[in-house]
């Protein structure tokens, strides 16, 4: 590609990442809005600046992989980025599905300071590898990321559960009793994202070790990253199981699906940090 075409999709790529994080953010703020005010008008307007910012970070990141090649996930940055429109995309779906208008107020103060990273985070320029590309590498990526979203997600239904639940223990309902659904419908939210992004993770995980077996001749290389991984899938397995067969459900459940993003989050940022390994060159 011609170096003054490369530089103008640059140039708009990094305009449309600028006006995804201005609407996070508007919706953010429509957000808090809606947490004293619960018209629904309030909650429509910040559930589609949502949505717009979305679209416009996705099309940001096209006209980044169209720029370079490939997956646009070789830094900090861009990795933050991709995390941020996998988990908007995610909160998108479940709002569908659901209709829990008071998790924007969580999602979207976590997009908004995901996307506010993106910008700080210096975006250094990386030279093109040919093993970060192909079906098994997109493949693996795709489905993390889904899978870490919908995980955010469960976490911030059980953060909405716990407060509930603790005003109804307590008997002092206060501010946000009004303002939350049933704590069955909290628990079955969480239940549900837990579900869906754990069999995203695990399908994640099997296309890493295809990719991995197709470019290091071996699925494990007990790589930092690798280990935390499995680790963090250990986790949601024993919270399902716990669920399935010893009534897990509630507050204990809960308290595992803050727990457990708590180990993703380490994993995506702490492991790279500190530890470094083979994944260290997608997030450096």
């Amino acid at each position: 590609m011609e170096l003054n075409s490369l530089s103008n999709l640059s140039s708009a790529s990094s305009i449309l990442l600028q006006i995804s994080t201005l609407l996070y953010l508007f919706s953010m703020a429509g957000y808090l809005f809606f947490l004293f005010d619960q018209r629904d008008r309030i909650q429509k307007i910040s559930f589609h600046l949502v949505s717009a910012a979305v679209i416009v970070h996705f099309l940001s990141l096209l006209v980044t992989g169209i720029a370079v090649q490939e997956l646009p996930i070789k830094n900090m940055a861009q990795s933050l980025s991709m995390a941020a429109l996998a988990f908007g995309g995610m909160f998108i779906y479940f709002q569908h599905k659901f209709n829990l208008k008071i998790l924007g107020v969580f999602a979207s103060t976590l997009l908004s300071i995901m996307m506010l990273a993106v910008m700080l985070v210096p975006d250094t320029q990386v030279a093109s590898n040919e093993i970060l590309k192909g079906f098994w590498f997109v493949a693996h990526i795709v489905l993390v990321f889904t899978g870490d979203a919908s995980l955010g997600l469960a976490c911030g239904a059980g953060i909405l559960y716990l407060i509930q639940e603790r005003g109804i223990r307590t008997k002092t309902p206060g501010f946000f009793y009004k303002r939350l659904p049933s704590l069955d419908f909290l628990d079955n939210v969480s239940y549900t994202c837990t579900t869906t992004g754990f069999t995203l993770l695990t399908f994640g995980l099997i296309t890493g070790f295809i990719y991995a077996k197709s470019i290091w001749g071996r699925f494990w290389n007990w790589d930092f990253k690798e280990v935390f991984s499995i680790g963090t899938w250990l986790v949601y397995a024993a919270l399902l199981h716990f669920r399935f067969h010893s009534g897990w459900r509630g507050r204990k459940s809960a308290i595992m699906t803050i727990v457990g993003f708590m180990i993703i989050i380490f994993t995506f940022l702490g492991v790279n940090i500190f530890l470094g390994g083979h994944h260290q060159g997608f997030t450096k």
